[in-house]
């Protein structure tokens, strides 16, 4: 049996002025959660969807309850998994309505034919799986980016929650989540919904990313990472090319990855990246800037 692993991301959007200790403690309790999962027996898939919603639920990213609008006034939402074991995946974008996306996406993956839905065709098939819905919208989010990189100024800004995980059966499998930009223009889609390019998992690694999307995309992101592994390359230097790529181009974030042996990497080219993790030796850690927290 594989020695079980996992990171996290709340996002590359941190700005030093700002107090992160909230998320900090709140990432070591999602780490903490997770492990006694993992130790439990859960799968990857399980484990990384379940990091997801407590990150979602917790409102302190720019994710789930953490959501501002766009332009419109609207919350749209996008989410998307991948089950390394099976190459399965299953994604939302632009969801409105409904307060777990990444609940969504797994159902999307575990129902449908289908690998994304969108928009009213979401949110249709989310209220068929009786999926929970948001009552009062304004009461619900809180708008948690403020003062970080996913609001202005800025026009390509950002923000996002992941997470990768190793489990004892040696599976590995990503899941990533986010509210999007504030003010961004109404059906925008970054990169978090798309697998491949933000989200990715195969037998060799699993990625989560985090940045402006628009630039992930453009590079295929996730995969981009993941396929170097598989031709021989190391996890760290796989993904830190990829970082990059994406800084070449002009574009600001990071991303977390998990190889089948349990190495981590999680380079970025923002201020700071949100982050925590558990290695195959059972040890935890929780990071922001380039100091542990």
């Amino acid at each position: 049996m594989a020695r079980t692993a996992l990171i996290l991301h709340g996002g590359a959007g941190a700005r030093r002025e700002r107090n992160y200790d909230a998320e900090v403690a709140h990432m070591r309790q999602v780490v903490e959660a997770m492990k006694a999962r993992l130790d439990a027996g859960a799968s990857a898939v399980d484990v990384a969807v379940e990091a997801v919603v407590m990150l979602e639920d917790s409102g302190l990213y720019v994710a789930g309850r953490g959501a501002s609008p766009n332009l419109a006034g609207a919350y749209e939402l996008d989410a998307s998994l991948m089950d390394g074991a099976s190459g399965k995946a299953g994604a939302v974008a632009a969801l409105q309505g409904f307060r777990n996306p990444v609940v969504a996406a797994r159902a999307v993956m575990d129902r449908t034919p289908h690998v994304m839905l969108a928009g009213e065709g979401a949110a249709l098939f989310a209220h068929d799986q009786g999926l929970e819905a948001i009552g009062d919208e304004e009461a619900w989010f809180t708008r948690a980016g403020k003062g970080e990189d996913n609001h202005p100024p800025g026009v390509l800004s950002h923000g996002t929650v992941g997470c990768c995980v190793l489990d004892r059966e040696g599976r590995l499998a990503a899941a990533t989540s986010t509210a999007g930009v504030f003010g961004k223009m109404p059906g925008r889609v970054g990169d978090t919904p798309i697998p491949a390019a933000g989200t990715w998992a195969d037998e060799h690694a699993a990625v989560s990313c985090t940045g402006q999307g628009e630039y992930f995309i453009r590079v295929a992101a996730a995969a981009r990472t993941a396929f170097g592994v598989a031709a021989g390359q190391g996890l760290n230097e796989s993904a830190q090319a990829t970082i990059d790529r994406i800084g070449g181009l002009g574009g600001d974030g990071g991303l977390i990855a998990l190889d089948r042996d349990g190495n981590i990497a999680q380079p970025y080219n923002s201020q700071g990246m949100k982050r925590a993790w558990l290695t195959t030796d059972g040890e935890i850690g929780v990071q922001v800037f380039d100091q542990p927290a």
